[in-house]
């Protein structure tokens, strides 16, 4: 039986090389009718991995790459031969008669319809395209195939907000993947369709799926293939852990879309700057029983914020987008996959002693990220000459000096350069100052370093480049972070926290006066115990923001119809040069 098997696989990979279209497409479509047996093996790496199916279960061997392949295949004859001795004992156990012994299972490799000799290593012997003959089985072996190592859908799911599954590919590319998205039939509500699991409808075949107030109540499944331009790996099936749920209606944002529904048009860049509210902070009882006690419990909730702040995103359209409060895990998990799937790439940067921080992504279609020149300001304020001066005026107050050195701020430093114009750059900043009500003079300080350092990677790393200043400031527009391009020694910032913690010097800017692209809105941070304008963009069009109405509907914000505390600001701005 065996050697006509070996003959069949001996003729196989011949006909391949055969000049008749009929035989060749015979031959693929037998090679398509093999299941897979995935191996993974890359330079370097002193293992490889062997994954395919038998029998239902999953088989997934880790092997030496200097190893003699023969090993492997005795390993999975000698597997399989435990496996039919257990189920013959289970059988004697239950009284049933066991059938007869079963001949040990063959198991070979062939290639090019040749039998691949026991001694070959590994790393050669398990080359794309070999076939793999387990018993009466036959496995086509895909060697470093597309392969998915991430693949997830989100756990809260809501009608109308789009379902971004977070996806990680090996050896592919996201953008050639397939995708296939089915919705759960609730019972006696829609026929089976020919060729389809009864249970399930296909809805969607895009990576991105926005689901209807007609899907509410029903589960998810995604199918998805990973791809590398025509090559093929083996498919993912991910099951949405609940159902579809209602969405809150119309949201703040809703109406700001109606003016982004296009992307801006060359030469104008769209920009958006939005403190999204760190769940660490949204999820204390400090925020639950005295900022936003007026926030219903589940809109809080990081899953359903998170709905409402990738759909407010996406709908931006934008081409640069600069977050603060951005919670690691939410970057990673959601952001990230989010944003990737509406062509947009990002960075990230920690807030040290913090689990949150900032946050740049840029439209991977117009720019590209040349360098990255992040800081803690208060590192840099005792580590770079740049600001002895500064470092030397504030050692008057020591008091005052300890207090901004215990700051974790950062400052996020991209420079990006126009994919349609190489050499034409931009250099985009984003930070959140100290929160402080009283920290004025801390806050000063971190923008005098904050902005002697983009002069300096400005001047080195992109001469006459423009400055994109976007974040959350803490800062009034009448404070002295906003004032001229010198900031007087008796400005009242400088005594906020009272006479101990008080200074007095003249603060000169490393740039001339800084003017906000959204100019000074009424707010941009509604909450119940303060409203006020505390985020800038530093026009060829400002996005409006919600109306006062409907930030107000729910009382203030954060609210189960906007995610956040404070108001995205928008804007298109145009290159000049």
């Amino acid at each position: 039986m065996f050697n006509r098997l070996h003959a069949s696989l001996s003729l196989f990979p011949r006909l391949l090389l055969s000049s008749s279209p009929r035989t060749l497409t015979g031959a693929c479509r037998l090679l398509c009718r093999m299941e897979a047996a995935v191996v993974r093996c890359l330079p370097g790496e002193p293992k490889l991995t062997i994954s395919f199916c038998l029998d239902g279960s999953h088989k997934h061997m880790l092997r030496d790459q200097g190893e003699a392949v023969g090993k492997v295949l005795a390993r999975i004859s000698n597997s399989i031969a435990k496996s039919q001795g257990k189920a013959k004992k289970s059988k004697k156990n239950r009284g049933q008669q066991p059938g007869e012994a079963a001949e040990p299972a063959v198991v070979k490799l062939f290639y090019d319809g040749d039998e691949v000799p026991d001694t070959a290593l590994n790393s050669e012997a398990w080359r794309d395209g070999s076939v793999l003959q387990v018993g009466d089985l036959r496995y086509s072996v895909q060697r470093n195939a597309p392969t998915f190592t991430t693949a997830e859908l989100p756990v809260s799911l809501l009608a109308g907000f789009p379902v971004c599954p977070k996806l990680e590919v090996e050896f592919g590319n996201l953008q050639d993947c397939e995708f296939t998205w089915l919705k759960e039939n609730i019972p006696d509500s829609s026929p089976k369709i020919s060729g389809q699991d009864g249970g399930w409808t296909q809805v969607g075949r895009e990576r991105v799926h926005v689901p209807s107030n007609q899907d509410i109540g029903c589960r998810f499944k995604l199918i998805c293939t990973p791809k590398d331009g025509s090559r093929s790996g083996p498919a993912k099936e991910l099951v949405s852990v609940g159902a579809v749920e209602a969405g809150p209606g119309v949201c703040t944002f809703d109406n700001r879309h109606a003016y982004t529904v296009r992307g801006a048009e060359w030469p104008a860049v769209r920009v958006v700057s939005y403190n999204i509210l760190a769940d660490v902070y949204a999820q204390t009882d400090l925020s639950k029983t005295v900022l936003y006690p007026y926030c219903a419990p589940y809109a809080l909730q990081l899953d359903y914020r998170q709905n409402l702040i990738k759909k407010e995103l996406a709908g931006y359209n934008a081409d640069i987008i600069c977050l603060q409060e951005v919670d690691k895990g939410v970057f990673v998990d959601s952001l990230v996959p989010a944003l990737d799937a509406f062509g947009l790439d990002g960075v990230f940067r920690i807030k040290e002693k913090q689990h949150e921080g900032l946050a740049t992504f840029y439209r991977r279609s117009k720019f590209r990220l040349l360098s990255r020149h992040d800081v803690m300001l208060s590192e840099a304020l005792t580590s770079d000459p740049i600001h002895s001066d500064l470092l030397e005026k504030l050692s008057a107050n020591s008091v005052l000096k300890d207090r901004i050195l215990q700051r974790s701020t950062s400052l996020q430093v991209s420079v990006l350069e126009d994919v349609s114009k190489p050499g034409r750059k931009v250099c985009v900043a984003n930070t959140h100052l100290y929160w402080h009500p009283k920290g004025g003079n801390v806050r000063l300080v971190q923008m005098g370093v904050t902005l002697q350092h983009l002069r300096r990677v400005i001047s080195e790393v992109a001469p006459e480049a423009p400055l994109l200043f976007c974040g959350d400031f803490n800062s009034t527009p009448n404070s002295g972070n906003f004032s001229e391009a010198v900031v007087p020694q008796h400005h009242a910032d400088w005594s906020s926290s009272g006479l101990e913690e008080a200074c007095s010097m003249e603060l000169l800017s490393a740039f001339p006066p800084l003017l906000s692209a959204c100019g000074q809105p009424a707010y941009t941070n509604y909450v119940g115990g303060f409203h006020g304008c505390l985020d800038y963009v530093f026009v060829e069009q400002v996005i409006p923001l919600p109306s006062h109405q409907e930030v107000t509907t729910y009382e203030a914000l954060p609210s189960v119809a906007h995610p956040s505390d404070h108001i995205a600001l928008v804007c298109d701005l145009r290159w000049n040069f």
